[in-house]
Protein backbone atom coordinates (compact mmCIF):
# COMPACT_ATOMS: atom_id res chain seq x y z
CA UNK A 1 0.00 0.00 0.00
CA UNK A 2 1.57 3.81 -0.65
CA UNK A 3 -1.61 5.59 0.54
CA UNK A 4 -1.76 7.60 4.68
CA UNK A 5 -3.48 5.28 5.77
CA UNK A 6 -0.68 2.58 5.64
CA UNK A 7 -0.57 0.80 8.83
CA UNK A 8 2.75 1.47 10.81
CA UNK A 9 5.63 -1.26 10.50
CA UNK A 10 4.03 -2.07 7.19
CA UNK A 11 6.83 -2.54 4.32
CA UNK A 12 6.88 -0.73 0.96
CA UNK A 13 7.82 -2.61 -2.04
CA UNK A 14 12.09 -2.52 -2.40
CA UNK A 15 13.10 -0.94 -5.42
CA UNK A 16 16.71 -0.12 -4.49
CA UNK A 17 18.27 -0.51 -0.66
CA UNK A 18 20.40 2.12 0.90
CA UNK A 19 21.26 3.41 -2.87
CA UNK A 20 22.24 -0.02 -3.43
CA UNK A 21 21.25 -2.39 -6.61
CA UNK A 22 19.01 -4.98 -5.36
CA UNK A 23 20.08 -8.03 -3.38
CA UNK A 24 20.91 -10.90 -6.16
CA UNK A 25 22.08 -8.42 -8.88
CA UNK A 26 25.91 -8.15 -9.17
CA UNK A 27 27.67 -5.44 -7.42
CA UNK A 28 29.28 -2.81 -8.94
CA UNK A 29 32.23 -1.13 -7.21
CA UNK A 30 31.46 2.38 -6.63
CA UNK A 31 33.20 4.50 -4.36
CA UNK A 32 33.20 4.16 -0.49
CA UNK A 33 31.78 0.63 -1.48
CA UNK A 34 33.43 -1.85 0.15
CA UNK A 35 34.53 -5.56 -2.40
CA UNK A 36 35.22 -8.44 -0.92
CA UNK A 37 38.94 -9.31 -1.04
CA UNK A 38 40.88 -11.97 -2.21
CA UNK A 39 41.70 -14.78 0.50
CA UNK A 40 42.84 -17.57 -1.99
CA UNK A 41 46.09 -17.23 -0.11
CA UNK A 42 44.49 -18.48 2.97
CA UNK A 43 41.61 -20.79 1.67
CA UNK A 44 40.26 -21.96 -1.67
CA UNK A 45 37.03 -20.20 -1.34
CA UNK A 46 36.51 -16.26 -1.69
CA UNK A 47 34.03 -14.48 0.99
CA UNK A 48 30.85 -14.36 -0.72
CA UNK A 49 30.05 -10.72 -1.71
CA UNK A 50 28.21 -7.72 1.23
CA UNK A 51 24.76 -7.99 1.70
CA UNK A 52 22.56 -4.86 1.99
CA UNK A 53 21.27 -3.73 4.39
CA UNK A 54 17.05 -2.66 4.25
CA UNK A 55 16.13 0.69 4.34
CA UNK A 56 13.26 -0.29 6.35
CA UNK A 57 14.23 -1.75 9.72
CA UNK A 58 10.73 -1.73 11.30
CA UNK A 59 10.01 -5.01 9.82
CA UNK A 60 11.63 -8.04 11.31
CA UNK A 61 12.78 -11.34 10.21
CA UNK A 62 12.89 -13.78 12.76
CA UNK A 63 13.84 -17.48 13.76
CA UNK A 64 10.50 -19.78 13.71
CA UNK A 65 9.44 -20.61 16.81
CA UNK A 66 9.51 -24.30 15.73
CA UNK A 67 13.44 -23.61 15.26
CA UNK A 68 13.66 -22.20 18.42
CA UNK A 69 12.22 -25.76 19.82
CA UNK A 70 14.47 -27.61 17.97
CA UNK A 71 17.46 -25.75 19.35
CA UNK A 72 16.36 -25.99 22.84
CA UNK A 73 15.63 -29.61 22.26
CA UNK A 74 19.04 -30.65 20.52
CA UNK A 75 21.92 -27.72 20.43
CA UNK A 76 21.47 -25.76 24.32
CA UNK A 77 24.18 -25.54 26.39
CA UNK A 78 26.50 -26.81 23.54
CA UNK A 79 29.93 -24.62 24.39
CA UNK A 80 33.99 -24.71 23.41
CA UNK A 81 36.32 -26.27 25.51
CA UNK A 82 38.94 -23.92 25.14
CA UNK A 83 38.73 -20.03 24.42
CA UNK A 84 40.99 -17.22 23.41
CA UNK A 85 41.34 -13.54 23.09
CA UNK A 86 40.55 -13.83 19.93
CA UNK A 87 36.86 -15.59 20.15
CA UNK A 88 33.77 -14.25 19.99
CA UNK A 89 31.28 -16.87 20.84
CA UNK A 90 27.30 -16.46 19.51
CA UNK A 91 25.96 -18.35 21.79
CA UNK A 92 21.95 -17.61 21.64
CA UNK A 93 19.46 -15.70 19.60
CA UNK A 94 20.74 -13.36 17.16
CA UNK A 95 19.52 -9.30 17.33
CA UNK A 96 19.02 -7.63 20.94
CA UNK A 97 17.46 -9.90 23.49
CA UNK A 98 15.06 -7.62 25.23
CA UNK A 99 14.41 -10.23 28.23
CA UNK A 100 18.39 -10.12 29.25
CA UNK A 101 19.89 -6.78 28.01
CA UNK A 102 22.25 -8.30 25.75
CA UNK A 103 22.01 -10.08 22.85
CA UNK A 104 24.03 -10.97 19.79
CA UNK A 105 24.31 -7.83 17.03
CA UNK A 106 26.30 -5.76 15.08
CA UNK A 107 27.59 -3.09 17.59
CA UNK A 108 28.73 -5.41 19.86
CA UNK A 109 30.71 -7.80 17.25
CA UNK A 110 32.39 -4.36 15.90
CA UNK A 111 33.06 -3.66 19.12
CA UNK A 112 34.91 -7.43 19.89
CA UNK A 113 36.50 -7.23 16.30
CA UNK A 114 37.78 -3.35 17.76
CA UNK A 115 39.43 -4.60 20.81
CA UNK A 116 41.03 -8.23 19.05
CA UNK A 117 42.96 -6.00 16.31
CA UNK A 118 44.63 -7.01 13.31
CA UNK A 119 44.86 -10.58 13.54
CA UNK A 120 43.13 -13.44 12.91
CA UNK A 121 39.61 -14.06 14.34
CA UNK A 122 37.84 -17.16 15.46
CA UNK A 123 33.75 -17.43 16.07
CA UNK A 124 32.22 -20.01 17.67
CA UNK A 125 28.52 -20.42 16.98
CA UNK A 126 25.53 -22.07 18.67
CA UNK A 127 22.37 -20.41 17.75
CA UNK A 128 18.61 -20.67 16.82
CA UNK A 129 18.61 -17.81 14.96
CA UNK A 130 16.98 -14.60 15.50
CA UNK A 131 16.72 -11.30 13.60
CA UNK A 132 17.82 -11.80 9.91
CA UNK A 133 18.63 -8.49 9.18
CA UNK A 134 21.10 -7.83 12.33
CA UNK A 135 22.37 -11.27 11.07
CA UNK A 136 23.56 -9.66 7.77
CA UNK A 137 25.12 -6.67 9.39
CA UNK A 138 26.83 -9.35 11.47
CA UNK A 139 27.57 -11.10 8.27
CA UNK A 140 28.80 -7.96 6.90
CA UNK A 141 31.20 -6.76 9.83
CA UNK A 142 33.15 -10.15 9.66
CA UNK A 143 33.89 -10.25 6.05
CA UNK A 144 35.43 -6.84 6.15
CA UNK A 145 37.87 -7.92 8.87
CA UNK A 146 41.29 -7.99 7.68
CA UNK A 147 42.41 -11.33 8.83
CA UNK A 148 41.31 -14.69 8.48
CA UNK A 149 37.51 -15.40 10.24
CA UNK A 150 37.27 -19.16 11.37
CA UNK A 151 33.57 -20.29 11.93
CA UNK A 152 33.33 -22.71 14.10
CA UNK A 153 29.61 -24.35 14.47
CA UNK A 154 29.43 -26.22 17.91
CA UNK A 155 25.47 -27.41 17.98
CA UNK A 156 23.68 -25.32 15.68
CA UNK A 157 23.69 -22.54 12.76
CA UNK A 158 20.15 -21.60 11.91
CA UNK A 159 18.58 -19.23 10.32
CA UNK A 160 20.32 -15.78 10.68
CA UNK A 161 23.35 -17.87 11.98
CA UNK A 162 23.83 -19.40 8.97
CA UNK A 163 24.02 -16.21 7.02
CA UNK A 164 27.01 -15.28 10.04
CA UNK A 165 28.62 -18.72 9.08
CA UNK A 166 29.12 -17.68 5.47
CA UNK A 167 31.57 -14.81 6.20
CA UNK A 168 33.85 -17.41 7.19
CA UNK A 169 37.54 -18.25 5.34
CA UNK A 170 37.28 -21.78 6.71
CA UNK A 171 34.06 -23.07 8.58
CA UNK A 172 34.19 -26.16 10.61
CA UNK A 173 31.25 -27.88 11.87
CA UNK A 174 30.24 -30.37 14.41
CA UNK A 175 29.74 -34.08 13.08
CA UNK A 176 26.65 -34.06 15.45
CA UNK A 177 25.77 -30.27 14.66
CA UNK A 178 23.23 -28.76 12.30
CA UNK A 179 23.07 -25.78 10.06
CA UNK A 180 19.65 -24.99 8.63
CA UNK A 181 18.76 -22.63 6.13
CA UNK A 182 14.87 -21.04 4.82
CA UNK A 183 13.19 -18.36 3.91
CA UNK A 184 13.19 -14.91 5.40
CA UNK A 185 10.23 -15.17 8.16
CA UNK A 186 8.38 -12.66 9.46
CA UNK A 187 5.38 -11.87 11.87
CA UNK A 188 2.69 -9.67 9.63
CA UNK A 189 -0.96 -8.53 10.21
CA UNK A 190 -3.26 -7.40 7.22
CA UNK A 191 -5.43 -7.63 4.39
CA UNK A 192 -4.28 -9.56 1.05
CA UNK A 193 -2.62 -5.93 -0.12
CA UNK A 194 -0.71 -5.56 2.99
CA UNK A 195 0.44 -9.78 2.77
CA UNK A 196 1.77 -8.87 -1.04
CA UNK A 197 3.57 -6.04 -0.36
CA UNK A 198 5.15 -7.91 2.24
CA UNK A 199 5.48 -10.62 0.30
CA UNK A 200 7.58 -7.85 -2.40
CA UNK A 201 9.52 -6.70 0.38
CA UNK A 202 10.93 -9.96 1.40
CA UNK A 203 11.67 -11.81 -1.45
CA UNK A 204 14.86 -9.46 -2.80
CA UNK A 205 16.71 -10.66 0.55
CA UNK A 206 15.56 -14.21 0.17
CA UNK A 207 17.42 -14.06 -3.49
CA UNK A 208 20.75 -12.34 -1.98
CA UNK A 209 20.51 -15.07 0.74
CA UNK A 210 20.29 -17.72 -1.89
CA UNK A 211 23.26 -16.08 -3.70
CA UNK A 212 25.56 -16.20 -0.85
CA UNK A 213 24.97 -19.41 -0.03
CA UNK A 214 25.48 -20.51 -3.67
CA UNK A 215 29.05 -18.13 -3.84
CA UNK A 216 30.04 -19.82 -0.40
CA UNK A 217 28.99 -23.51 -1.94
CA UNK A 218 29.69 -23.50 -5.43
CA UNK A 219 25.97 -25.14 -6.39
CA UNK A 220 23.33 -23.27 -8.06
CA UNK A 221 21.18 -20.27 -6.55
CA UNK A 222 18.24 -22.00 -7.78
CA UNK A 223 19.30 -25.04 -5.71
CA UNK A 224 20.24 -23.21 -2.40
CA UNK A 225 16.77 -21.13 -3.07
CA UNK A 226 15.08 -24.70 -2.95
CA UNK A 227 16.71 -25.89 0.08
CA UNK A 228 15.72 -22.41 1.90
CA UNK A 229 12.06 -22.97 0.92
CA UNK A 230 11.94 -26.62 2.30
CA UNK A 231 13.68 -25.45 5.54
CA UNK A 232 16.70 -27.88 5.26
CA UNK A 233 18.89 -28.91 8.16
CA UNK A 234 22.51 -29.78 7.33
CA UNK A 235 24.17 -32.53 9.26
CA UNK A 236 27.80 -31.43 9.50
CA UNK A 237 28.70 -34.57 7.11
CA UNK A 238 25.73 -32.86 4.61
CA UNK A 239 27.02 -29.37 5.25
CA UNK A 240 30.52 -30.36 3.93
CA UNK A 241 29.32 -31.82 1.22
CA UNK A 242 27.20 -29.51 -0.18
CA UNK A 243 30.05 -27.29 -0.23
CA UNK A 244 28.52 -25.11 3.04
CA UNK A 245 31.64 -26.03 5.67
CA UNK A 246 34.97 -27.33 5.04
CA UNK A 247 35.66 -29.44 7.71
CA UNK A 248 34.60 -31.23 10.80
CA UNK A 249 35.42 -30.04 14.18
CA UNK A 250 36.40 -32.75 16.60
CA UNK A 251 33.88 -33.96 19.07
CA UNK A 252 36.37 -33.35 21.73
CA UNK A 253 36.38 -29.33 20.97
CA UNK A 254 32.75 -29.54 22.86
CA UNK A 255 30.78 -29.65 25.70
CA UNK A 256 27.14 -29.76 27.33
CA UNK A 257 27.43 -27.31 30.22
CA UNK A 258 24.32 -28.15 32.18
CA UNK A 259 23.50 -24.70 33.62
CA UNK A 260 24.07 -23.20 29.79
CA UNK A 261 21.68 -25.61 29.20
CA UNK A 262 18.83 -24.69 31.64
CA UNK A 263 19.81 -20.60 30.99
CA UNK A 264 19.17 -21.22 27.21
CA UNK A 265 15.99 -23.19 27.26
CA UNK A 266 14.31 -20.87 29.51
CA UNK A 267 15.15 -17.78 27.06
CA UNK A 268 14.51 -19.73 24.07
CA UNK A 269 11.10 -20.54 25.69
CA UNK A 270 10.15 -17.00 26.04
CA UNK A 271 11.25 -16.33 23.23
CA UNK A 272 9.04 -18.60 21.44
CA UNK A 273 6.22 -17.19 23.19
CA UNK A 274 6.39 -13.95 22.61
CA UNK A 275 6.64 -15.32 19.07
CA UNK A 276 3.39 -17.24 19.24
CA UNK A 277 1.03 -14.29 21.14
CA UNK A 278 2.31 -11.90 18.23
CA UNK A 279 1.18 -14.62 15.84
CA UNK A 280 -1.94 -14.72 18.03
CA UNK A 281 -2.65 -10.91 17.02
CA UNK A 282 -0.72 -9.10 20.04
CA UNK A 283 1.98 -6.81 20.01
CA UNK A 284 5.22 -7.65 20.97
CA UNK A 285 4.77 -4.75 23.63
CA UNK A 286 1.45 -6.43 24.17
CA UNK A 287 2.80 -10.13 24.66
CA UNK A 288 6.20 -8.63 26.35
CA UNK A 289 3.93 -7.30 29.00
CA UNK A 290 1.94 -10.60 29.25
CA UNK A 291 4.87 -12.79 29.65
CA UNK A 292 6.51 -10.40 32.39
CA UNK A 293 3.23 -10.59 34.42
CA UNK A 294 4.27 -14.30 34.98
CA UNK A 295 8.22 -14.29 34.41
CA UNK A 296 8.74 -10.86 36.65
CA UNK A 297 11.18 -8.02 35.73
CA UNK A 298 13.23 -8.27 32.25
CA UNK A 299 16.85 -9.26 32.78
CA UNK A 300 16.12 -10.15 36.52
CA UNK A 301 17.66 -13.52 37.82
CA UNK A 302 15.30 -16.47 38.41
CA UNK A 303 14.84 -17.32 42.17
CA UNK A 304 16.35 -20.43 43.09
CA UNK A 305 14.09 -23.64 42.68
CA UNK A 306 12.34 -23.50 46.04
CA UNK A 307 8.75 -24.81 46.03
CA UNK A 308 6.40 -21.62 45.21
CA UNK A 309 9.34 -19.13 44.34
CA UNK A 310 9.13 -18.92 40.78
CA UNK A 311 12.47 -20.52 39.99
CA UNK A 312 13.43 -22.15 36.35
CA UNK A 313 11.16 -25.00 36.93
CA UNK A 314 7.84 -23.41 38.01
CA UNK A 315 8.81 -20.66 35.05
CA UNK A 316 8.81 -23.41 32.74
CA UNK A 317 5.79 -24.81 34.08
CA UNK A 318 3.68 -21.79 33.62
CA UNK A 319 5.05 -21.23 29.92
CA UNK A 320 4.05 -24.87 29.10
CA UNK A 321 0.43 -24.19 30.45
CA UNK A 322 0.29 -20.34 28.52
CA UNK A 323 1.93 -22.44 25.38
CA UNK A 324 -0.90 -25.08 25.77
CA UNK A 325 -3.99 -22.62 26.38
CA UNK A 326 -2.39 -20.55 22.96
CA UNK A 327 -2.22 -23.82 20.63
CA UNK A 328 -5.99 -25.36 21.93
Amino acid sequence: MTDEHKAPGKPRAVLTLNGRPLPGKPVVATPGTPMPRAISSVNGKDRPSALPMPADRSVSALARPNILEKWSADAAGIRAVESGDNVITMFGAIGEDYWSGGGITAKTVTAQLRAIGDRPVEIQINSPGGDMFEGIAIYNVLREHDQPVTIKIMGMAASAASVIAMAGDTVEIGAASFLMIHNCWVVAVGNRHDMAETATYLAPFDQAMADVYAQRSGRTAAECAKWMDDETYMSGSVAIERGFADTLLTADKTTRDEQAKASDRERTAITALELKLVAGGDTRSQARDHITKIKGTPGAAPVADTPGAGGETELTGLLAGLLTTIKS
